[in-house]
């Protein structure tokens, strides 16, 4: 029962439903569960993570062309370009390094990330997101070192990495929030792609053809939450809801770090 599919295929739609409610994949509440709940180790809980939120992100891909056609993101290309040129990068590191850790030294790393990704949420949204005045050439150094970091947290969780990229872009680039987020998704994909070709070389790359079922199951509770949690965007204010989120991670955070 502790892998059971109508579990994974809930856990997936409560999940779905409150990354929907913020306009994220919920990739980061997934995770601790993978751990927690279902009882996977570390570097198996980021590989199910990335295989399931690679799927997310393709499935979400189309719907947010129809509300931000290609037409308007296509003049904020060089945004892509730039970030790309270190997410790619960080994505093949990180998942190099949670390969060679040991899962006592992963699962302390992983609770630092989750403490990291709660203080983003709670910046971008209570935070005022302006636009850094920087020099062109700033603004591209700034963008590869942000990638670098950002593919390299994406990788280490398996995670997307939207909750990071959008507030990057909005920073660096003055991008309207709306298209930052579709911009983040061009980012992602690529990003994602690699760190997944990178866990495909390690042995622990098994656990995907030993729980496939599970992760469709899970993959499509998460597609149908985040449809409701996006028909629900705006339902509970943020105010309410972006501290219980943050909460949530923090205490997550707390359980993976006591792992053994």
């Amino acid at each position: 029962m502790k892998r059971s599919l109508p579990l994974a295929v809930a856990a997936g739609a409560v999940i779905g439903v409150l990354g929907g409610m913020i306009g994220l994949g919920g990739a980061e509440f997934r995770l601790p569960l993978l751990i927690g709940v279902f009882g996977f180790v570390a570097l198996q809980a980021v590989i199910l993570n990335k295989a399931m939120s690679l799927i997310v992100v393709l499935t979400a891909l189309p719907a947010r062309l129809v509300s931000v056609p290609y037409v308007d993101l296509a003049p904020h290309w060089s945004v892509v370009v730039n970030l790309l040129c270190g997410s790619l990068i960080g994505a093949w590191v990180g998942a190099t390094w949670a390969t060679k850790m040991r899962s006592a030294t992963l699962y302390k790393v992983l609770s630092g990330l989750l403490v990291l990704i709660a203080v983003a949420l709670a910046a971008s949204h209570f935070g005022e997101l302006g636009t850094l005045e920087l020099s062109p050439l700033w603004r591209a150094v700034a963008g590869v070192i942000a990638g670098l970091g950002i593919g390299i947290v994406a990788a280490l969780m398996g995670v997307a990495g939207g909750e990071l990229l959008i507030p990057t872009i909005v920073l660096l680039y003055g991008v309207d929030i709306k298209l930052a987020g579709s911009l983040s998704l061009a980012v992602s994909l690529p990003t994602m792609l690699v760190a997944f070709a990178r866990y495909s070389r390690d042995q622990s790359f098994g656990v995907l053809k030993a729980n496939g079922r599970f992760v469709i199951a899970m993959s499509v509770g998460s597609i149908v939450g985040s449809i409701l949690g996006g028909v629900l965007l705006g339902v509970v204010p943020s105010a309410v809801l972006i501290p219980i989120l943050v909460l949530l991670l923090l205490l997550s955070a707390v359980k993976v770090w006591r792992h053994d």
